[in-house]
């Protein structure tokens, strides 16, 4: 009995939100003859990982991504937005292989911070390369040192994408976003992208890219949706719901969390992907 316990107090991240969906719409029952999602919930599969590096069977690129994320003070938002527009335009001339994806402003979470995710294609090589261009070249010493006197907090991760989301792309939607990230236990990563792998195909309609680190915050995901609006948000979240097989997605996958955090996001005038 104390193990049965123990096991139901660790899955305190998002089992509120798990219950209100189920009783909603009526999956806590065992009434089709198939395990209700709270019995599937007790249970952490155990998923062969293999004899190979987990990045390596995660991600089938050896692209490399970097996050950066600032917290600006509110007074400074419009030079720091032209500073970084800068920055990005210097950086892409200077260097053939550094790439903006995307760049966004948090509406609702970190109000006044910023997410800025580069793309390295040619790999560690490149990213290390364009590390140290940062700090010999003076035309991008001098933004940085323009954009420090702007912030309040900053940190980067670099990062690969999980291959079954594949690379993100320019697009010109005009969207929201939503930006998930998770803190992971140690040596889940391998569960968490076999359950993904199949859980992203129910709202693949939604679905901007999916992420995990590699240096900076360690055992983290970050998984990026597009909406047009916080309605069309609800409603893609409830429909999935309603499709046999996500219930299971949740339930091998809240066991697995430490932590978990959602921005709200819009994309800059100079994103790629808007």
């Amino acid at each position: 009995m104390s193990s049965i316990m123990n096991r139901i107090r660790s899955l305190n991240i998002g089992l509120s939100y798990c219950f209100n969906r189920s009783f909603s719409l009526g999956t806590v029952n065992n009434t089709n003859g198939k395990d209700g999602w709270f019995s599937k919930l007790l249970m952490v599969r155990k998923i062969d990982p293999g004899h190979d590096s987990h990045s390596k069977l995660l991600s089938a690129s050896e692209i490399i991504y970097e996050m950066q994320l600032h917290s600006v003070n509110p007074e400074h938002i419009d030079p720091y937005l032209q500073n970084y527009e800068q920055y990005s335009k210097t950086a892409s001339q200077k260097s053939d292989g550094a790439e903006l994806v995307g760049s966004w402003r948090v509406e609702i979470g970190d109000q006044d911070q910023f997410i800025h995710i580069w793309r390295y294609k040619h790999g560690y090589p490149h990213a290390h390369q364009f590390l140290e261009l940062c700090h010999t070249d003076k035309d991008l010493q001098n933004l940085i040192k323009d954009r420090i006197k702007f912030l309040r907090h900053r940190e980067n991760q670099f990062m690969l994408s999980f291959s079954f989301w594949g690379h993100p792309e320019p697009r010109g939607d005009n969207n929201m976003y939503e930006m998930r990230s998770y803190v992971l236990k140690p040596g889940t990563m391998i569960e968490w992208g076999n359950n993904w792998a199949r859980g992203v195909t129910y709202r693949k309609e939604s679905a901007v890219a999916g992420f995990f680190s590699q240096i900076g915050q360690l055992y983290m995901v970050h998984h990026i949706w597009s909406y047009k609006d916080l309605q069309m948000r609800k409603d893609i979240r409830d429909a999935a719901w309603r499709k046999p097989g996500w219930d299971e997605c949740v339930a091998h996958t809240v066991p697995l969390i430490r932590e978990m955090q959602s921005r709200w996001m819009a994309p800059t005038s100079f994103s790629p992907i808007k």
